[in-house]
């Protein structure tokens, strides 16, 4: 097994060499949970273990995103340790070889992946996913200090051959796919309170602290005071601050080993509103007390927001003024002077309250509450907040769109930094674009360039920020006065632009969780379908739809040979085939592809159905009782599953067991080889035999996705010349063409055929 992916910093993910699944279980339930403060000899007892398992999943070769199966996990707070145990089982069927599996790992929301290397669509930023490959059946895999909440198992096969296979024709290998997760967490954590030295003594275990970071937290700093090992001076202590996610992994890590008695870290924008792990471990000796006192102190930030009073109580007349982007003349701003001080404190942010509206599944649109455009300034950032923490809203793709005048930012840019958990608050002219534990993405307006776009696919569950600021980088002084109005579209969309025209946007679900993702045709490929380097060109598109299209006209050979020997059933069946055999997965469909697939395969299984019951001979009552019959149970079992094999062919072959008897009855009877004439089976039945024969193996194992157009134009050539070729001759006493003396309204001699009478009707 080999690990490959993005690294996630120090020892906080380990994989380990595979083993068998019971004995990992053992040895994480029987050893010592990790030890905290206390003697090394004694376990700590504040540490508890749990299991959490779901339900295996038959994985799939990889054709597009619906190909890998999702697990998705939670992970308790105050987790110190997770534990992944990951298990595959396989069949012992000839066909079962050792195929390496792909597992991908994310926090926050299911792996963006990419196992075929096709594009992106452009501005979109995308996060490589960290993941490994199993060659063996078992792994697993460590991470310390993880992040609670949400995690996602991803996992496939190597990408799919492209061939079309019948299922249940041919024998296939079922590989099962099983992740357990373990995790060890702390049930008592002591709490770091604002300004309150917290004294902490180490032997060779860590301690586990917290801190609680508000909302409006503009910076965090923790020091450690006061410390000394053994009595001595210097501080051997490793502090850890936050949770390690995956891909990236930001945790920041404080290393006290110099003389000094203090050091301390410092945190810009911490994550607002939740709890912060602290680890603090000691770099002495096994036997070697270490004593110090941990501090935290959180730096306030006071948002300039607008007065919601002013928003319930304001007029649509006074909206309509708001919405020119003129700030509301509410008690908030009153009292604002140029520095951005008020009451003696100042504003670090000017925050705009954003409605969220729920459109439908994964669908959402953001949009400021009374405004088009947002205010932005050089003095201090403009945020706006997008609430994405409801749990169901990682499975689409935030869209994220800018735009502002040329004319109002000639000698100026705006900057803006889209972030999760907290906005950024202090740009600078790297414009790095970085929070405390977060990589944001960045995005510049400028008059050359005066539109940006961002597309995240599958964002992370929380609370996300679009942080956007005035700068002036030849002129500072002209940024003092200066005001632009930026006007933004936010939207979160199940899928970019639907999929476009070659793509459908299907919605996936794995117990109660949603997401979605598109399905391409046409050759083409990608996140969202916008990949052509394998697409077909329209030309070709309309040439392999003719093609199948064309190719169905063989049908009327079938069809008329049936008119001609009054078997106006027959007919009708095959006029049916023709007209719904679908242009495989091309664009250019009359239906909705699904009901023309449906009716395609209901055609086929029909004609054969009829075609072989007709050469049986039977009387016509039975016969018109088992077409209607076998129609019922053919449309019965497409329902249930339309691509397996012997949904179609097992009424085909109780179709031709009843021919076989009903022959070998007429040979029993007549003493006589049945069909009588040699020129029947030399001229009609063989050649009509053949036909189906090499139908049946073309449509079995030659059909791949490249070839569809010609081998089921192919196919669609053979069915049809055979039905014409296996048809049995009209009756020895109905004349050719006979169905249309049927219509007429005149009195007509009929015969009798038993008695030889004839009578006047």
């Amino acid at each position: 097994m080999r690990q490959a992916g993005t690294g996630t910093g120090g020892a906080a993910v380990a994989v380990v060499v595979p083993v068998a699944v019971p004995l990992l279980l053992l040895l994480l339930l029987a050893r010592s949970p990790p030890a905290a403060a206390g003697d090394s000899q004694k376990s700590d007892a504040r540490l508890v273990s749990e299991q959490f398992s779901q339900a295996p999943q038959k994985l799939a070769f990889y054709s597009w995103y619906g190909s890998a199966r999702l697990f998705h996990f939670r992970v308790p707070p105050d987790t110190v340790l997770l534990r992944w145990l990951l298990q595959v089982s396989r069949g012992s069927g000839p066909t079962c070889t050792n195929v390496e599996i792909t597992v991908y790992f994310r926090y926050g929301a299911p792996p963006v992946i990419n196992p075929l290397g096709t594009s992106f669509p452009d501005n979109t930023s995308v996060q490589p996913s960290f993941f490994l490959k199993m060659l063996h059946s078992n792994a697993s895999i460590n991470i310390s200090h993880p992040a609670p909440g949400d995690w996602f198992v991803a996992a496939h096969l190597p990408p799919s051959s492209h061939k079309i296979e019948v299922k249940g024709f041919v024998p296939t290998c079922a590989y099962i796919f099983q992740p357990d997760m373990l995790v060890v967490r702390v049930v008592e954590v002591s709490i770091l309170e604002p300004d309150v030295p917290l004294p902490q003594t180490l032997l060779s275990h860590p301690s586990y602290l917290k801190v609680f970071v508000p909302e409006y937290t503009q910076e965090l700093r923790l020091e450690l005071q006061g410390c000394a090992s053994n009595g001595s001076l210097g501080c051997p202590v490793r502090l850890t601050v936050g949770s390690a996610t995956l891909p990236g992994n930001f945790q920041k890590v404080l290393t006290c080993s110099g003389p000094t008695q203090a050091c301390h870290l410092l945190l810009p924008s911490p994550p607002w509103d939740r709890w912060l792990q602290v680890t603090a471990k000691s770099l002495a000796g096994p036997r070697v007390s270490v004593a110090f006192s941990a501090v935290a102190a959180l730096t306030a930030c006071r948002p300039w927001s607008v007065n919601f009073q002013h928003l319930l109580q304001s007029s649509p007349n006074q909206s309509s003024n708001a919405s020119t982007g003129l700030l509301p003349p509410t008690p908030s701003y009153q009292d604002l002077d140029r520095t951005g001080r008020v009451g003696g404190g100042s504003f670090c942010l000017r925050s705009f309250p954003v409605l969220r509206e729920d459109v439908d599944v994964v669908s959402v649109r953001f949009q400021p509450l009374d405004r088009v455009s947002v205010l932005v300034q050089s003095d201090m950032p403009s945020v706006m907040r997008l609430n994405l923490n409801t749990g169901m809203d990682s499975g689409g793709s935030l869209t994220i769109s800018m735009r502002v005048n040329k004319t109002a930012i000639a000698n100026t840019s705006v900057v803006a930094c889209v972030t999760a958990a907290s906005p950024l608050l202090s740009f600078n002219a790297s414009l790095s674009c970085t929070t405390a534990f977060f990589q944001g993405h960045p995005l510049s307006l400028s008059a050359s360039s005066p539109t940006a776009n961002l597309i995240i696919p599958y964002p992370e569950t929380d609370n996300w920020y679009l942080s956007l600021q005035l700068m002036c980088p030849e002129r500072p002084e002209e940024c003092e006065q200066a005001l632009v109005l930026v006007e933004t579209t936010l939207n979160l969309v199940p899928c970019l632009n639907d999929c476009g025209p070659y793509g459908q946007c299907l919605l996936l679900r794995r117990h109660g969780y949603l997401y979605a993702g598109c399905s391409c045709k046409a050759g083409w490929r990608g996140w969202s379908c916008t990949d052509n380097s394998t697409a077909q060109t329209a030309a070709q598109q309309k040439a392999a739809a003719l093609l199948l299209t064309l190719s169905n006209l063989v049908f009327l050979a079938p069809i008329a040979i049936s008119v001609h020997r009054s078997l106006l059933v027959e007919a009708s069946v095959y006029a049916y085939t023709m007209f719904f055999s679908t242009p495989g997965e091309a664009v250019l469909c009359i239906l909705n592809y699904d009901t023309l697939q449906y009716c395609d395969f209901l055609g086929s299984g029909v004609s054969i159905w009829v075609t072989v019951l007709c050469m049986a001979r039977l009387k016509a009552a039975l016969k018109y009782v088992l077409f209607l019959l076998g129609a019922l149970v053919f449309a019965m079992s497409l329902q249930l599953d339309r691509r397996a094999a012997w949904n179609t062919m097992g009424p085909c072959l109780f179709a031709i067991v009843v021919m076989v008897t009903m022959w070998v009855y007429r040979c029993g009877r007549r003493r006589h080889c049945y069909p009588p004439s040699w020129q029947r089976w030399v001229f009609y039945l063989l050649p009509g035999i053949s036909m189906a024969a090499v139908a049946i193996t073309i449509y079995t194992s030659m059909m791949t996705s490249d070839n569809y157009y010609y081998t089921h134009s192919i196919w669609h050539m053979l069915l049809a010349g055979s039905a014409a070729f296996l048809l049995p001759p009209r009756e020895q006493h109905t004349k050719p063409w006979a169905c249309s003396q049927k219509l007429t309204c005149h009195y007509e001699i009929c015969k009798n055929h038993r008695d030889e009478l004839y009578t006047v009707t």
